[in-house]
């Protein structure tokens, strides 16, 4: 299982899976805010089903740290959707016209 970490200038400091660009609020925006199982969530991101519920325990852990976090990500765009995995991104790039 791997540990939580916060590194400036990656995800903006925010809490992440340690060795991964998958911050804390993007496993709970999926599992709490949409719905989505922590299996499947996991098996999207490619993670262990522990890093999945560690991520969620440091979420419910570290109300304060991530209402910050959440404040800062609104100020993204709402074009801006997530991704969820390499498909979303193949989709994305077939969608944009060639130079």
């Amino acid at each position: 299982m791997s540990e939580i970490v916060s590194t400036d200038g990656v995800l903006g400091g925010a809490p992440r899976i340690d060795g991964r660009r998958i911050g804390v609020h993007h496993v709970a925006k999926r599992v709490i805010e949409a719905g989505e199982s922590p299996e499947q969530v996991a098996a999207d991101y490619d993670l262990d089903i522990a890093d999945v519920h560690r991520a969620l325990t440091y979420y419910y852990d570290n109300p304060v740290e991530m209402r910050r976090v959440q404040a800062a990500r609104r100020s993204v765009p709402e074009e801006v959707e997530t991704v969820r995995g390499p498909e979303d991104l193949d989709t994305e790039a077939r969608s944009e016209p060639e130079p």
